[in-house]
């Protein structure tokens, strides 16, 4: 082959490779600030460790905003692009008024995380035992102190008069409040309430999941704009999202602390374990991305009861389930 051969061949092969550089798409990146790390949130850790989100074309970014306020702050501030925090919040924002509202767009859990823990293990467990104890429940307003509210109403307990309601210590310090003697009960998420049991700090007895039924707990939701500016971005976190849900639902316990494991590096397997298996008997995950209107309603329900809703939020200006739809559709 003689030199100018050489040369244009070399030339063809190194514009070949180029033009394949610019065929490559770049992964969109997208921020997302979760409410809390808790294994409650199982199927977006699975989207991360199984790959869904990269299959996507996404670069996720997953920072820890504890507190819903804090998670919808970053939100509107633009930090994250993305909120996973309680659709409560998202209400609060338009009931102030705003010019470019959150949008609930993807569901990730169905029913409330937390669970009932007693100081002391009596073998039974009667709700009337609340009367006349101090109740260590979560902040005000947040969703699973109006869904606690809302439960023990349910059973006949007014928890402002009947107990001694406690309510204003930070969610990250409530854990440590109630081991350091606060409380005869407290409301915990999981690992927490597993690991309180297997320390014997206290006995998990009731669960506010099964007890305030579904409701749209904790959803993705982002800004109208972010959504309109960004609608391809939205739909490939939607689909991720979705082949997670569906994931979690198909696999045992076992494969699912496998894939989440490592987001919980200080928490026994055992633990996870436990926690996973107590999520999914009582069908916390959520199936799939899409917003039920009657979850919506019921949702306000317990908001209402708990004083802390002023007027109805129209489901239809809140809550875009054309990501969800195309998902479930596209990805049978």
């Amino acid at each position: 082959m003689n030199r100018g051969i050489k040369i244009g061949t070399f030339a063809v092969l190194a514009l070949a490779l180029a033009l394949s550089g610019c065929g490559k798409k770049e992964a969109s990146k997208v921020k997302i600030g979760e409410v809390t790390r808790s294994i409650f949130y199982a199927p977006q850790y699975v989207a991360l460790t199984q790959g869904f989100f990269k299959d996507e074309g996404l670069d996720v970014e997953l920072t820890t905003t504890a507190g819903g306020d804090k998670t919808m702050t970053a939100i509107l501030s633009g930090v994250v692009d993305v909120g996973l925090v309680g659709s409560e919040t998202s209400i609060y924002v338009e009931q102030q008024g705003s010019d470019d509202p959150v949008i609930n767009f993807a569901q990730l859990t169905q029913t409330d995380g937390t669970f009932l823990v007693a100081r002391k293990n009596k073998g039974t467990f009667d709700w009337n035992e609340l009367k006349g104890s101090t109740f260590l429940g979560q902040r005000k307003g947040g969703m699973p102190q109006m869904a606690g509210e809302f439960t023990l109403r349910k059973h006949g307990i007014d928890p402002h008069k009947d107990t001694t309601l406690i309510q204003n210590i930070e969610f990250a310090n409530i854990a440590t409040a109630f081991a350091s003697g606060t409380g005869d009960y407290v409301q915990l998420f999981e690992p927490q309430a597993s690991v309180f049991e297997k320390e014997g700090k206290g006995t998990v007895v009731a669960s506010f999941g099964v007890e305030s039924g579904h409701l749209p707990y904790t959803v993705f939701m982002a800004k109208k704009s972010f959504l309109t500016k960004h609608p391809e971005t939205a739909q490939k976190f939607t689909n991720a999202i979705y082949r997670a849900q569906r994931w979690v639902q198909e696999q045992p316990v076992d494969k699912i602390v496998d894939a989440i494991a490592d987001y919980f590096p200080s928490t026994d397997r055992k633990i996870i374990e436990s926690a996973v298996e107590r999520y999914k008997k009582q069908e916390t995950y959520a199936q799939n991305p899409e917003i039920d209107e009657a979850e919506w309603n019921n949702l306000q329900d317990v908001m209402q009861q708990a004083g802390e809703l002023k007027t109805r939020a129209d489901f239809q200006k809140l809550v875009d389930n054309a990501f969800a739809e195309k998902a479930m559709k596209e990805h049978p």
